[in-house]
């Protein structure tokens, strides 16, 4: 007895030293958290995730976990964790001349496709994100693709309009639910190498006009970001003025650099409200730790953006599900319920090998492996072969995952606790679509009590239980346990089996 509790205070002592230092034990990490559900107005909220790295992940061999440590595909974790939308990145050719990759996840179309099909097994619907550049684009960089060198503007419409149809068609022909497309990413300062309005305005339009012609029912978003800048405004009058078509008015949301909660909603209240548009958060993230676990350096780590007046959370998976639920009830609160919602960036770029407590030979042997891995498959966030793209930023500091720690997944691939805020936040009596006995979980049982309703057999069940059953919204029908059947065989379908829903009136 004795030793069992100088064991605890041990263990009790360390985990304090190492969250002091910003490193969280794994014990530490998997404590559970509480967040405070949101009375959300929007009965679309998205509450969604970017994981655009995780194809090049699991091929340099990461796993991932459930919350028990249980292997299982990161899709169905997403799911059931609460989360109902992915967001996916789309360069055009995101390779050298030699065929090697840039790295960054090397999402050229075909690698959306890919994570659009196993988003549409889970019933999860995708946000395709085209970045309209070979590599990342962003406030500082918005260079055009490689085989765009040297067009006009009107000959880059021209170009874009058919790559965004193309594209469109490849993802969804793999069997993805899309949802909604992006047309540029974090365009504040111009789009696919143009800058001026006229011209962004043009290329906006030639891409709205690729998406109205591939289905009417897709939402068109306009990514901006530093929304602690009044310029931010400025440019949801130039989408007005210029006769921008699109339907939602995006920006990006790091507390570490973009400003107040109370800004973010002021910035999408103007765009909401002067302009009739839907906003969003497109990507935020923070930190469940300040400890590196990769040998690359991190967005955020200990000296490195880890203070200030908006930085308001722990580093702690509490501290990050806070932030996150934070962000979801600014967008909220904009006014009319035209919050639509909010996208965690890239919440599973995770180590490809774990250096935590490593020194000396070891160290340096684990991340001789690591830029292997990232190299060959594209797993960091930039490889050596961008040089050839981007001389500048990523041909000298390639490397690594920069955000492994603001992941919602360990080091070894098993999900935190502040996962399963994505469904925590929802308001009391949410539900998943298709589970019809209430336990919480979607299997065979769920087909049969549709099955036996239909065919007016006694079910000793709830009646508004089972009416969560109606997974296409025109009543319960023997359809809905085909659909379900088709979810538990992994077969991908058109409506949102197992996803969890607000209940509504």
């Amino acid at each position: 007895m004795k030793r069992n509790i100088i064991k605890s205070l041990f263990c009790l002592i360390l985990a304090v030293i190492l969250c002091s230092a910003g490193v969280v034990p794994f014990a530490a990490a998997q404590e559970d958290i509480t967040v405070q559900p949101i009375d959300i107005k929007n009965p679309d909220f998205i509450r969604g995730m970017d994981i655009s790295s995780v194809i090049a992940l699991e091929k340099s061999g990461v796993v991932f976990r459930n919350e028990s440590g249980e292997r299982e595909d990161i899709f169905k974790i997403l799911a059931d964790s609460g989360v109902n939308y992915i967001r996916v990145r789309v360069w055009n050719d995101p390779y050298a001349a030699d065929g090697r990759g840039y790295g960054g996840g090397n999402n050229d179309v075909d690698t959306a496709a890919k994570i659009g099909k196993r988003a549409a097994t889970y019933g999860l619907k995708l946000l395709v994100d085209f970045h309209y550049s070979d590599f990342w684009a962003d406030p500082g960089k918005q260079k055009a693709p490689k085989e765009w060198s040297g067009m006009s503007v009107d000959e880059k419409c021209a170009a874009l309009y058919d790559y965004t149809a193309a594209s469109l068609k490849t993802i969804r022909d793999a069997g993805a639910q899309i949802g909604m497309v992006q047309i540029g990413n974090e365009t504040t300062q111009g789009i696919a190498g143009e800058n001026s309005w006229q011209n962004m305005a043009k290329l906006y339009n030639a891409g709205s006009r690729a998406v109205r012609s591939f289905s009417d029912d897709i939402p068109v978003a306009i990514h901006y970001t530093n929304p602690e800048n009044s310029y931010i405004k400025t440019l949801a009058d130039f989408l007005h003025d210029y006769q921008v078509d699109y339907d939602v008015f995006a920006t990006s949301y790091y507390p570490c650099w973009h400003g107040s909660l109370s800004n973010l909603t002021e910035v999408l209240d103007y765009a909401a409200q002067n302009y009739h548009k839907l906003v969003m958060v497109a990507e935020t993230s923070y930190p469940y730790t300040l400890a590196d676990s990769d040998g690359h350096d991190n967005t955020i780590a200990e000296g490195n953006n880890n203070t200030g007046e908006n930085m308001l959370w722990d580093f702690s998976p509490q501290g990050q599900a806070e932030e996150v639920r934070a962000v979801m009830n600014a967008v909220n609160e904009v006014k009319n319920g035209r919050g639509l919602g909010m996208f965690y960036w890239e919440g599973a770029w995770i180590s490809v090998g774990d250096t935590t407590g490593l020194s000396g030979d070891s160290y340096r042997e684990r991340l001789t492996l690591n830029k292997e891995l990232w190299e060959r498959d594209g797993s960091g966030w930039a490889a050596s072969a961008s040089a050839e793209y981007d001389p500048d930023d990523a041909g000298i500091w390639y490397g690594g995952s920069a955000v492994d720690n603001q992941a919602f997944f360990l080091p070894d691939g098993t999900a935190l606790p502040s996962l399963h805020m994505f469904r925590d936040v929802l308001p009391e009596g949410s539900y998943r679509l298709g589970d019809t006995n209430g336990n919480g979980e979607i299997d065979i049982i769920d087909a049969t009590y549709i099955q036996r309703s239909c065919a007016s057999f006694p079910i000793e069940i709830d009646e508004r239980i089972l009416s969560h059953g109606d997974i296409d919204g025109d009543g319960l029908m023997i359809t809905d346990a085909t659909m379900i059947q088709r979810y538990l065989s992994l077969i991908a379908v058109r409506f949102p089996v197992g996803i969890w829903m607000q209940e509504t009136e």
